[in-house]
């Protein structure tokens, strides 16, 4: 069974970053995950991220950091494309507050969201189908590390509330066109620089 670093590695990476520290709920909930990560990351390429201590400091500090920064005031929040769960299950776990559902079209990586709901005890459900067949809004939409990220962008925004929140883990340089798929309807904020890159960045705008 491979090891997992323990909640103070976790503590010392967002200390390191100057991010607020976590309840030990919450750092129990995200080695939960994490383990899970690595099981299945066994058999299922949920990422390609393989090694823990890089999995925390790249997907889970991120993540967390998204989680942290996003606006108050919204209750639903949609992980568009989810993945391995990355931003929606650590907002999840950082936010209990929020109404979080992961949509994952790939049937593997939607089993393996399922069982992280279930090992993590978190309030949050999976769409098992691509997003773009919500009927439903969210007041927030996250997106990271999507395919055809521009085309991705375009389709979230229909799923998003009146005065709503689009959140984009992105780089500076892959804004503009993003900023364009997204259409004239949002006001962006300034850009906030992402922990562990010089490049990456959290980028929020609401639906005007």
């Amino acid at each position: 069974m491979v090891a997992t670093p323990s909640a103070e590695r976790l503590n010392e990476l967002l200390v390191d970053v100057h991010l607020p520290i976590l309840q030990i709920s919450q750092y129990k909930q995200l080695n939960d995950y994490l383990s899970l990560i690595l099981r299945w990351n066994a058999r299922t390429n949920l990422t390609s991220v393989r090694d823990p201590e890089a999995i925390l400091s790249r997907h889970f500090v991120e993540s967390i950091a998204c989680a942290q920064a996003l606006p108050s005031g919204i209750a639903t929040l949609l992980d568009f494309g989810s993945g391995a769960g990355f931003p929606g299950i650590p907002i999840a776990i950082c936010r209990p507050d929020l109404a979080v559902t992961l949509a994952e079209s790939q049937g593997k990586k939607a089993a393996f969201l399922q069982e992280a709901i279930r090992v993590t005890a978190i309030t949050a459900k999976v769409h098992a189908d691509r997003a773009e067949t919500l009927t439903t809004q969210f007041d927030c939409v996250t997106l990271r590390a999507v395919d055809h990220m521009d085309q991705a962008v375009e389709a979230a925004t229909h799923l998003i509330s009146p005065n709503g929140w689009l959140a984009l883990l992105t780089t500076q340089s892959d804004l503009p066109n993003l900023q364009t798929a997204a259409g004239p309807t949002f006001l962006w904020s300034e850009p906030i620089p992402l922990p562990g890159s010089d490049n990456r960045i959290l980028a929020l705008a609401g639906r005007t």
